[in-house]
């Protein structure tokens, strides 16, 4: 008898063909988020250079904030993976019910917490008024989703490390176009809509995630993927979520840190100007879309490393991680050829104004030299994390950024010619060194002895 998507074996079979059954759909899903942020700026890049400045800037800000769950999602994702491998889906489906009340109460505490500072979070930054004024805007209400944003992250996380990508992948579908078509509709006062300008931009990002927790809530409780949750004598475990934050911590904070780290390096560009600002926003959104194959088959591998040391396949595990990284290093490289070649009407998808373009596809030429390596990085520190081993990833990205990225960041502006162009070196320099350092923990293998 033939066995179901749902009923697939992930620790056996071809590691190629594995990968790259659990890693399409995946990509698909991440795809169509990307592809909804870049419709997003594309439709503010009408409103304006310093509407593009402001939303950019205050979506790093957000991501600081909200950066804490991904140590939630990281924590659940390598325990259901092990569990799910063991065979043991009774406790995956434990993991996963406290995974959702950890969830809750983060998104709850963030938008109670964090909304009300918005403006004097802004105006730490130095910005021109009218940036400051739709960041502003912008932020605050990205920030009153969390609780969806929250639950939406943990509800995906959780399918695919069970097995399940296909229901996130067709979840996101649905969600990102609903997200996609409400966005001019919202931004602009189409039709009966009011017109909200940035505010409509993250409104529609929050319609769209709060769709899809329900979608995720409403699958889950109707076991039409492979774990099932239910209320019958459901209550809060202590040591089932202390299990979940231990491991999450270290992905926590190297997920804070390094947001943070960007916003630092936005911080850097505020002296160059309004168009410096919107260039290195524009950059940071396009390297998104770039990095996602390797964060995608990254996270691939990071559940098949979790699956086989769970069936106590440590070398399989190893071989997975190696594959991902061949596959994702490809990609990168026809990635990087492509931005060489047309990295100037890459931002005039956006905005045509001259000087924005011309800023803007220095930049992107400059980071071709770090997205050569960069499937190194995303893949092998999901594979880690996957493995429940979460401190060595952590410790090597703080190297990465804070003791390389952001003090050449800088100085290489203020003691060479480079001006605002040596914020981009600095960055590439930083990537090539956490991939050197992730390359050699790897090989070292202590990852394959970590327990959860």
């Amino acid at each position: 008898m033939r066995e179901t998507a749902l009923e697939r074996d992930w620790t056996k079979g071809s590691i190629f063909g594995n990968l790259v059954s659990l890693s399409w759909p995946m990509m698909v899903h991440e795809g169509f988020y990307l592809m909804s942020q870049l419709v997003d700026m594309i439709w503010v890049g009408k409103l304006g250079v310093a509407h593009i400045a402001g939303v950019g800037i205050a979506s790093i800000i957000a991501m600081v904030i909200r950066s804490a769950a991904m140590g939630l999602t990281t924590g659940t994702i390598a325990l259901v993976a092990r569990f799910v491998g063991a065979g043991d889906v009774r406790g995956a489906n434990r993991i996963a019910s406290q995974a959702f009340v950890i969830s809750f109460v983060y998104g709850a505490a963030v938008t109670v917490i964090a909304v009300p500072f918005a403006k004097p979070i802004l105006g730490l930054f130095g910005l021109e008024a009218s940036v400051a004024a739709e960041g502003t805007a912008y932020m605050r209400m990205l920030l009153v989703g969390t609780v969806a944003m929250s639950f939406w992250g943990v509800g995906q996380s959780i399918m695919k490390a069970s097995g399940d990508p296909v229901t996130p992948m067709r979840v996101s579908i649905f969600v990102r176009c609903v997200h996609i078509a409400l966005d001019p509709f919202l931004i602009f006062g189409w039709w009966v809509f009011p017109r909200m300008g940035v505010s409509g931009a993250a409104l529609s990002n929050i319609v769209a995630q709060t769709l899809g927790a329900s979608i995720f809530t409403m699958v889950f409780f109707n076991g039409r993927t492979r774990l099932r949750l239910t209320l019958s004598n459901f209550g809060v475990d202590l040591s089932i979520i202390w299990r979940i934050v231990k491991i999450g911590i270290p992905a926590g904070v190297m997920s804070m840190q390094r947001s943070f780290g960007n916003l630092m390096l936005t911080w850097f560009m505020v002296p160059f100007g309004t168009f410096a600002v919107a260039a290195h926003s524009l950059y940071q959104k396009i390297r998104q879309v770039v990095f996602m194959p390797s964060w995608v088959l990254g996270m691939g591998s990071g559940v098949l490393v979790g699956q086989n040391l769970g069936a106590r396949q440590p070398g399989r595990a190893e071989r997975t991680g190696w594959a991902a990284t061949g596959l994702a290093e490809g990609v990168m490289f026809i990635c990087s050829v492509a931005i060489l070649l047309w990295a100037e009407s890459i931002i005039c998808l956006f905005n045509p104004e001259p000087g924005l373009v011309e800023i803007a596809s220095v930049f992107l030429r400059i980071a071709t030299a770090g997205f050569l390596v960069v499937g190194f990085v995303g893949v092998l520190q999901r594979s880690i994390a996957g493995a429940g081993d979460t401190l060595p990833p952590m410790l090597i990205s703080l190297v990465m950024i804070w003791a390389v990225q952001l003090p050449l960041a800088y100085f290489l502006p203020r003691v060479t010619n480079l001006g605002m162009y040596g914020v981009g070196w600095a960055i590439v320099t930083g990537v090539v060194m956490g991939a050197v350092a992730l390359i050699i923990y790897f090989r070292l293998g202590r990852w394959k002895h970590k327990k959860v």
